[in-house]
């Protein structure tokens, strides 16, 4: 028995925070020092923090870089600590993890297959290290190796797949085996999307597996530089085998998660392997060593366990509450805002944003405590005589319900049944006057009243302008941050004012589909959170049909009528946008399950989406940073790219009635 403690160390790092990251840092090496921690793997470029994006091209970054580093390894003393930071060699950046053991530097591993998909850009700035080769690297005017090398400490061979490395077919770990490493060090940068962790589990599992390991996985937490947040994802696993777990969507800078490993175990499974072949002059030819005395401990109790909600039956739910209140949180202090500000219509859309605004605070408090939970947004006058989370919520959220001539009681009991239920300051604000002055003002300019028969988008539109002026100024008023309330689907076809109900300083629902809301909110209503609890506040939003609520009364207006049912709308989008099928293709998978729909309505809907996606590439241009939680994003900045101008599918369109005509004749 060959007993090694090793752990894998999540943080909540900052793109450029230097201080912050190298608190972080060093605290994880202090905590693990105490659990008798001899092997520490961080998470993917922790000293700059990873979403730097185009400042990694700044000298001044590799240089401080460097400094914090060297800032840093004294800390190491008595253990073995990998840590990332971009490394500038022979003309290229190359994003490397270094180890360090024992307070000294050993050698740079480079990433060999960098992430340039959806949100990831890393060939913008960052070179792919080639296999197999391992070169000399000048670091603080002294010589280490630098590239696809392990390292040998004491009997110890470590290797490295660094985040990206593992989700490729031909990963660097089946080459680090035939190297006779013992334990491989994944620090990853893995932004959260639904169903990823599940992923991550599976490549961390097979590794250790297939290769006859240790492995040890470490994420970042948190949001770390606006869009993506990262769910702190922490594993340890050895020969198959998960040998500990770490807690996602912490609120703590940094969790430390530890276990112990066998290494006579996993060597015994790779002898024991028919198809094991072993590459001695590799291993010694690109093989940096040091002598490292490992103490001796004695077995300890090892049972991994998950929080209870991870194997329950809401997991999307769950992880949407705890990932975007998580984004949110990060993104009110380090942003240095004093709250949140959100126009609430007793609609779907705002009634989310403002649970989840105020989800933070219960789930905050319940991990950190309420005094811990606090001292995190120290810089709020006033927030820290707050002695229980209702009274913080309130201070931190503040909502207003808008009201115009079309507005209805229903939605005004609404919006005040949710804003009474999370705790939130909740304000009326007239505003049809405003509405009239301008419709007045405009009507006497042209020589002309303004009609809804005549002039129905106009009309609505300055309903929903005229709310921003007064949220923002709220939101002035308070040194808070205006939260916009727009979902994807309506982005994708444009159901939105620009500068009405997209104004704000964040979005954090627009990555996210209506269908998926509406669905979360009667879980909310019924269910809720693990320990959090339901509100049943919500019944007054799910009763109801969405609406804009911008036309009169006696219109009956809804969002579906205007645009079609949603869940077709958000099938349309995954068919049209994500899987970048054609009008005639979109209606022929459709029609396999189109349940109560005609042909006549699928034909009328997709032609309707097509065009309004075109015409409204500009609207999802000017939309305010939004979360990334899943593989479907609208983003042009982060993930779906389209032109602001464009033929608008119009042969294909046509392709679209001449299909549907021609089934039509044939059945």
């Amino acid at each position: 028995m060959r007993l090694i403690k090793v752990a894998a160390a999540v943080l909540n790092q900052t793109a450029l925070a230097w201080d912050d990251n190298k608190r972080h840092i060093v605290h994880a090496i202090r905590a693990a020092r105490e659990r008798k921690v001899s092997v520490l793997c961080l998470p993917e470029l922790c000293i700059t923090g990873y979403g730097c994006e185009d400042a990694f091209q700044s000298p001044g970054v590799q240089r401080m870089a460097q400094q914090v580093l060297q800032e840093i390894l004294p800390e190491t003393r008595g253990m073995i600590v990998s840590l990332g930071l971009p490394l500038l060699h022979g003309g290229g950046l190359f994003n490397t993890a270094c180890l360090a053991v024992d307070g000294q530097l050993l050698g740079f591993v480079a990433k060999q297959n960098l992430a340039n998909e959806g949100i990831h850009y890393e060939p913008r700035w960052f070179r792919p290290w080639p296999k197999g080769v391992c070169l000399e690297t000048v670091f603080a005017g002294r010589r280490y190796p630098l590239g696809d090398l392990i390292f040998k400490c004491g009997d110890l061979a470590i290797g490295f797949e660094i985040c990206e490395d593992a989700w490729v077919s031909d990963r660097p770990g089946a080459d680090l085996a035939r190297r006779n490493v013992d334990l491989i060090l994944n620090p990853s940068a893995s932004h959260f999307a639904f169903n990823k962790h599940q992923i991550r589990r599976r490549f961390v599992l097979e590794g250790s597996r297939a290769f006859s390991v240790s492995y040890v996985y470490a994420n970042l937490l948190g949001n770390e530089a606006g869009r993506a947040i990262y769910d702190g994802d922490a594993m340890i696993a050895s020969g198959g085998q998960l040998v500990a777990v770490g807690p996602r969507f912490s609120y703590a800078d940094f969790c430390v998660t530890a276990g112990m490993v066998d290494v006579d175990v996993t060597r015994m499974q790779r002898a024991r392997a028919g198809n094991y072949r072993v590459d001695l002059l590799a291993e010694r030819a690109a093989c940096a060593s040091v002598d490292f005395p490992f103490p001796a401990v004695s077995p300890e109790p090892q049972q991994p366990t998950p929080a209870a909600w991870e194997s329950g039956p809401f997991v999307k739910e769950e992880e949407f509450a705890r990932a975007v209140s998580l984004g949110l949180f990060d993104y009110l202090r380090k942003s240095r805002s004093r709250g949140f500000v959100v126009s609430l219509s007793g609609g779907v859309d705002s009634a989310t944003v403002t649970i989840l605004a105020a989800l933070l605070v219960q789930l905050g408090s319940r991990e950190l405590g309420l005094r811990g939970f606090l001292e995190k947004l120290d810089y709020i006058p006033g927030l820290s005589d707050a002695n229980e989370p209702r009274k913080v919520v309130r201070q931190l959220l503040s909502c207003a319900y808008q009201a115009t001539r079309n507005s209805s009681a229903t939605t005004w009991e609404a919006a005040r049944g949710v804003a009474d239920a999370v705790g939130a300051e909740c304000y009326r604000f007239e505003v049809d006057a405003l509405v009239q002055n301008y419709v007045g003002t405009v009507s006497q300019a042209i020589g002309r009243p303004l009609t809804w028969e005549q002039d129905d988008i106009a009309l609505q539109n300055i309903q929903a302008r005229v709310r921003a002026p007064s949220v923002w100024l709220l939101a002035n008023l308070r040194g808070a941050l205006l939260l916009s309330t727009s979902n994807r689907s309506e982005a994708a076809v444009g159901y939105a004012t620009m500068d009405g109900d997209t104004c704000g300083g964040l979005s954090p629902i627009a990555g996210i589909d209506k269908a998926f809301l509406r669905r979360w909110l009667v879980w909310m209503e019924q269910h809720g959170p693990d320990s959090c609890g339901p509100l049943p506040a919500l019944s007054k939003v799910n009763q109801q049909a969405p609406t804009a609520e911008l036309r009169p009364p006696s219109a009956g207006q809804t969002d579906e009528d205007d645009l079609m049912p949603y869940d077709v709308l958000d099938e349309i989008e995954r068919a049209a946008i994500r899987d970048k099928l054609t009008p005639v293709e979109v209606l022929q998978r459709i029609e396999a399950h189109r349940g109560p729909y005609t042909r006549e309505q699928l034909v009328l809907w997709i032609g309707r989406f097509f065009r309004l996606w075109c015409r409204n590439q500009w609207k999802r241009e000017r939309y305010a940073p939004s979360f990334h939680l899943d593989d479907e994003n609208l983003d042009p900045k982060t993930w779906c790219r389209f032109p602001i101008l464009s033929g608008g599918f119009e042969r294909e369109l046509a392709a679209l009635r001449a299909y549907a005509d021609q089934v039509s004749q044939e059945s």
